[in-house]
């Protein structure tokens, strides 16, 4: 396990924004099922990308390297998918993307994964594979799957994970039957799905938004070949004008101001909060990613500050609302670890201490931003799980004056 000591003080320069992982997932995947050349530009090749293109080779895409992106094509259609494996590594994104593409194709599949991946909710495909009669097997080494998806009428749950319904949108199109996809209660990631119809518009796929819970996807559709460029992404950016609101001064360059990814709403939330940090209930239904940030910025706001209807958060890389409240305790943080919801009593001076990133990325990078309004060293154990989403997190923090050592 890797560990950075990090020594307190304010970041400042100028800093293009990275990628947005979340729009590379969907672009390349759309490109990897089109025939004929695409390419995609400005593609960070983080550990969860790196899954997604090996998964897209492993059902017979061609993806090559070429300068900062990828040209793509789909391969060769092969008639049956006879055991075909698929490492998904830690990426919850690939999994639950590729497990219904790869059923579209038809065959038998054998998805593994590390870390708690696999322990991540499942059951909406599985319910899936009950009515369309594919034989499922899973355990804690592997998913297999056996069969092809069938079309027709699918109904799912809004609040579980928005990437059940991406992974629909992105399978169904290429199914000779025409399909509907109903969501039976509020859709949460909005934001994600959004980014995921998108994608497919810029590829020729249509889908009919009939109304904000469905979605008629007509059969025997084609992805069309396409050039694109994925966006700045504000997920990471969030952590950086977080970090001005606590008196940093980083230029960010990159953002969309267009852009339809959910996580935007971080530029509200600070103009909501102002320049003298006021308290605030924040509904993070939409923006589950965001919340280890917030309640990094919370603990300097005035007042008590609420982020709720936050219980998926649980099943991420972390069980991410017991791991937010647990490290920023460690560095003197008045959080409370509700069950759907983090309490946090501001304008708590924040001290030195060592903390776990519990593998997952985006605690790793709240604790780096937090220790620059702390009154001593923060060490972060662990700190190699950046990787996972934004392998030049480190590099980036000191090219803006961090003082880090190993």
């Amino acid at each position: 396990m890797e560990r950075v000591v990090i020594t307190p003080g304010k970041l400042s320069g100028h800093l293009v924004v990275p990628p947005s992982k979340s729009a590379a997932h969907r672009l390349l995947i759309c490109a990897a099922l089109a025939y004929g050349e695409s390419r995609i530009e400005n593609v960070d090749l983080s550990e969860d990308i790196s899954a997604t293109v090996s998964a897209m080779r492993a059902l017979g895409s061609q993806m090559e390297r070429s300068g900062n992106g990828f040209v793509c094509a789909r391969g060769v259609e092969k008639a049956h998918h006879e055991n075909t494996e698929i490492d998904c590594c830690e990426s919850g994104s690939t999994l639950r993307f590729l497990i219904p593409i790869a059923l579209a194709q038809g065959g038998s599949f054998r998805f593994t994964g590390r870390g708690r991946l696999l322990s991540r909710p499942l059951e909406p495909y599985f319910t899936i594979c009950k009515r369309d009669g594919i034989c499922y097997h899973a355990d804690k080494d592997a998913i297999l799957l056996e069969g092809r998806l069938r079309g027709g009428e699918y109904s799912l749950c809004g609040n579980v994970s928005s990437q059940f319904i991406s992974g629909l949108l992105f399978a169904l199109p290429m199914l000779e039957k025409d399909s509907v996809i109903r969501i039976t209660t509020p859709l949460e990631s909005v934001g994600y799905v959004d980014m995921t119809l998108s994608a497919l518009e810029h590829f020729g796929i249509v889908v009919q938004k009939q109304n904000d819970r469905t979605f008629f996807i007509p059969g025997g559709q084609k992805y069309q070949p396409q050039c694109a460029a994925v966006e700045g992404d504000y997920s990471q950016a969030a952590f950086f004008l977080v970090a001005n609101a606590l008196g940093s001064r980083v230029e960010l360059e990159g953002l969309d101001p267009q852009s339809v990814q959910g996580d935007k709403e971080i530029i509200s939330i600070l103009e909501k909060m102002g320049s003298f940090l006021c308290a605030a209930e924040i509904d993070v239904s939409q923006i589950p990613d965001l919340v280890p940030i917030l309640a990094v910025l919370a603990t300097q706001a005035e007042g008590v500050t609420r982020l709720y209807h936050a219980k998926r958060l649980r099943m991420k890389e972390s069980d991410r609302l017991q791991t937010t409240a647990q490290e920023l305790s460690r560095l003197g943080a008045d959080i409370t670890e509700l069950d759907d919801e983090l309490v946090i009593r501001g304008r708590t001076p924040l001290c030195g201490a060592v903390c776990d990133a519990h593998n997952d990325h985006r605690i790793a990078m709240a604790l780096a931003i937090a220790a620059t309004v702390a009154d001593g060293e923060v060490t972060v154990l662990g700190s190699e799980c950046v990787k996972k989403s934004y392998g030049n997190f480190w590099r980036d923090y000191q090219s803006l004056g961090g003082v880090l050592r190993g």
